[in-house]
């Protein structure tokens, strides 16, 4: 029974939903602004279980597999075609709440603030290839190497960049003009980047057969973890000390802010042995809940 909860977490994607709202509150703390609404953030949670679970819904009876998760949405595709269709609902419901509430102040939005929302929506449907072949026909998911960088930059939009625009609707919040905006940006960029590249390692087999050019694909397994995932971790732990040395981020803040990137470092050396999927579901997904925790819990202290 635990197992089948677990998996219902994990494989359904509400986990993601967790991880949003999570490093979107991590943001809002860090920068000392004021929360979101409660419909924004109802919107947070749901809208990527909705975005992560369309790539599963190609699936049917009839498809022959060995991955686990693939096989969870074939047992369970009728359950979640019914959930995709509600949640959907309830996304479209919420986005044109918050449109049609704060209609005013979205028509006076500068166009810098136009420009980045319309920026993330293409990168986003881009990332499925979701525009018409004739306008734009590409497919970010299927760019190799590109394709982590790509995840990595949603995740920070969402967390960093998505709350200012909606802060501005809802209370015409001035604009950022700290460094620490663009700290906080890069940071979360590059921990998701860093975390999509592990997940990667998973598919090493299966990119492999597609001749899709991801780092494991191109590099093997164990050079990817100790010449691309460990450099990279250890230049974003070096960054942190000396950005918050600067800054005179007291000792206990940077405690906080530095345990994600060792946590990370330990997994991505353990794993040079072969992992379950759900090992990467839990303990890398974990590894961004740790970081909005700790990231929380520094901003707060």
């Amino acid at each position: 029974m635990a197992l089948k909860i677990v998996k219902f977490i994990f494989f359904g994607n509400y986990f993601i939903g967790l991880l949003a709202i999570a490093l979107t509150l991590e943001s809002t703390i860090q920068l000392k602004l004021p929360f979101n609404s409660l419909a924004y953030y109802a919107l947070v949670v749901l809208a990527p279980i909705v975005y992560y679970t369309y790539a599963y819904m190609g699936v049917n009876k009839l498809t022959r597999t060995t991955n686990p998760r693939t096989q969870w949405y074939i047992d369970h595709r009728q359950f979640v075609k019914s959930s995709q269709w509600f949640l959907s609902i309830i996304c479209i419901a919420l986005l044109g709440y918050l449109l049609w509430t704060h209609m005013a102040a979205l028509l006076s939005l500068p166009l810098v603030y136009w420009f980045a929302g319309i920026a993330i929506l293409l990168i986003a449907l881009l990332y499925y290839g979701l525009l018409p072949a004739y306008f734009f026909n590409l497919n970010l998911r299927n760019t190799g190497w590109l394709k982590p960088f790509i995840i990595g930059f949603i995740w920070a939009c969402t967390a960093n960049v998505l709350p200012l625009l909606m802060l501005r609707l809802e209370n015409n919040t001035m604009e950022i003009t700290s460094t620490i905006w663009i700290w906080l940006f890069v940071k979360n960029w590059m921990f998701c980047t860093v975390n999509a590249i592990m997940f990667d390692l998973k598919d090493y087999e299966i990119d492999a057969n597609k001749e899709l050019k991801t780092f494991a694909v191109q590099f093997g397994l164990t050079k990817t973890i100790f010449y691309i995932l460990i450099p990279l971790l250890c230049i974003g732990m070096c960054s942190l000390l000396v950005y918050t040395h600067i800054q005179h981020f007291p000792p206990l803040t940077i405690l906080f802010n530095f345990i994600p990137f060792l946590l990370t470092l330990i997994v991505a050396y353990s794993m040079i042995k072969k992992k379950e999927i759900l090992f990467y579901l839990i303990v890398i997904d974990g590894l961004i809940l740790v970081k909005a925790l700790c990231g929380i819990a520094g901003g707060v202290l």
